[in-house]
């Protein structure tokens, strides 16, 4: 965990921006000695959004699968995309 105080981030921007690029972990940002803001870099964000995303279509998944919703195995999805993309040549 990487803690700055405000005052890093305003008197030398150009560190924290270099630190969350080189890191890739969001830096904590404090105001008088308390939790404040966190500042990451853009592509720690993005990335750190498409995991979210991704675990919440895989919740909704096993949520389905428990509820006893159907589903089929690898093998026969492996067919049905075949016969799609037969079908669409």
């Amino acid at each position: 965990m990487i803690i700055k105080s405000s005052t890093t981030l305003r008197n030398d921007y150009g560190k924290i921006s270099s630190l969350a690029h080189e890191t890739d972990e969001p830096i904590y940002i404090t105001k008088n000695g308390e939790g404040d803001i966190v500042v990451m870099s853009i592509e720690a964000f993005e990335k750190r959004e498409q995991i979210l995303k991704l675990r919440s279509k895989i919740m909704d998944a096993e949520l389905s699968r428990i509820a006893g919703e159907p589903t089929i195995t690898l093998s026969e999805m492996r067919k049905v995309m075949k016969g799609k993309f037969d079908a669409a040549l």
